[in-house]
């Protein structure tokens, strides 16, 4: 397939426009309220009595319902079409992760989380299949990177958020799961004036004439052939991202475990930095998978990001540790910007809403013990080598899952080379 540059292709009307804001809002909202946890989760666990250990299975919890909540928004947007599933979606989990501000104790505020789990589930799927369908084929991978962005500027607003909160102003944790309601609202409002999937009009069309149902489509073995290597895939990606930034933070401020011990506010000006790099790592290969391949800028970004370990985990100052996380977060982050359209190439039309969603939170699940390993391995070996000892297998798996994997680069969704029905 020749490449198309971005000055030549098609502008993107009103409506794409929406709809792709509203799934890039909607995967920031879901970054920013996670990572709140994650910078937050040693304070709440002092005034909950409980142990850090203990505390970090809530991000465990909440990854462990994501992929219920894709399940069942999944099929529910096959079923029904993009449009309510996604604004019912956001309705839940907004009024879900402001109630965490209130939260009286640990089990009260694991339930919580639990059910925030479930409803961030439904966004990264349908919110990616809607915005990929609307966006011409031409222009996929770019607006790929830049809507895998968003949970790198989650991650930076959430960070921006604590440094206020927390450094400046001197407030409690509640104020940051407070502050969630509003790129949650921003996202509802946007998703208000977007239509209803072309693409999946015409499905449901080919669906009717066909009498091509679910269970038509499931009985299909390379439908789940490719399921099991997406879950497969998807792990790898989910412990790679996982793995470079939830204990993080806590790795800048510990003052034992081999932690660097730095200001809360020094540690935060860092997390601003390596998801600066995050953003321009997504969006560039993103831009790059277009003319090159998914897979191949996959590949060459994870074997970038094997020498930059050492510098990322061994680091002993505060300007070593920015460059190293910078580039770190710039390759994991840019090998995540092919995913959106990558998953989306790679899921037929009739179960597009289920299948990118579900492999998507299934691998998530499949990564959520990553935290508490990760600190128990800090208590018996240091932080460094639990980061070490994290990335380089991860990197290895993707480079590998990735090589033996197909693409689907630039094929036209609603049509034949997309559907599992005979047409």
């Amino acid at each position: 397939m020749s490449a198309t540059t971005v000055p030549d292709a098609p502008k993107l009307s009103a409506d794409q426009r929406n709809s792709f804001a509203a799934a890039y809002l909607g995967w920031t909202m879901d970054a920013f309220d996670y990572f709140i946890v994650v910078l937050v989760y040693a304070d709440i666990a002092k005034d909950f009595h409980v142990s850090v250990e203990k505390m970090a299975f809530i991000t465990t919890m909440t990854l462990i319902m994501r992929p219920v909540g894709a399940f069942l928004f999944g099929l529910w947007a096959d079923r029904k079409g993009r449009r309510i599933p996604l604004m019912v979606d956001v309705i839940f989990y907004s009024i879900v992760g402001f109630a965490c501000a209130f939260a009286p104790n640990f089990t009260i505020l694991m339930v919580l989380r639990m059910l925030y789990g479930l409803g961030m589930g439904g966004e990264w799927g349908l919110g990616a299949s809607l915005a990929m369908e609307k966006i011409p084929s031409s222009r996929r991978g770019f607006f790929s990177g830049v809507l895998q962005s968003g949970y790198s500027m989650g991650y930076l607003l959430a960070s921006l958020a604590y440094l206020v909160v927390d450094s400046w102003l001197g407030l409690s944790w509640r104020w940051m799961f407070a502050l969630s309601i509003v790129p949650a609202a921003i996202s509802l409002i946007i998703r208000t004036r977007v239509r209803e999937s072309e693409v999946w009009e015409q499905t449901r069309e080919r669906a009717k004439q066909t009498e091509t149902g679910f269970r038509e489509v499931f009985s299909n073995p390379a439908i789940w052939r490719r399921f099991v290597f997406l879950v497969l895939l998807m792990t790898a990606f989910n412990w790679l991202s996982h793995g470079t930034q939830d204990v993080y933070p806590t790795f800048l401020k510990s003052a034992v475990d081999g932690g660097l011990h730095l200001a809360a506010a020094h540690a935060t000006w860092i997390a601003v930095g390596y998801n600066v790099g995050a953003i321009i790592g997504g969006v560039i290969a993103g831009g790059m998978s277009e003319r090159y391949g998914r897979r191949a800028i996959i590949i060459v970004f994870a074997v970038l990001g094997l020498p930059i370990v050492p510098l990322f985990a061994y680091s002993h100052t505060a300007g070593m540790i920015a460059l190293g996380s910078f580039l770190m977060q710039l390759i994991v982050q840019g090998a995540w910007g092919v995913m959106p359209a990558h998953l989306t190439e790679l899921s037929p039309d009739e179960i597009r809403g289920f299948y990118p969603g579900v492999t998507y939170q299934l691998g998530n699940c499949l990564a959520a013990f990553n935290l508490p390993i990760q600190e128990r391995l800090a208590q018996s070996h240091g932080y460094p080598f639990a980061l070490a000892a994290t990335v380089v297998p991860v990197l290895l798996a993707v480079i590998v899952l990735t090589a033996i994997g197909k693409e689907r680069r630039g094929v036209r969704f609603g049509t034949e080379e997309t559907s599992v029905a005979p047409v």
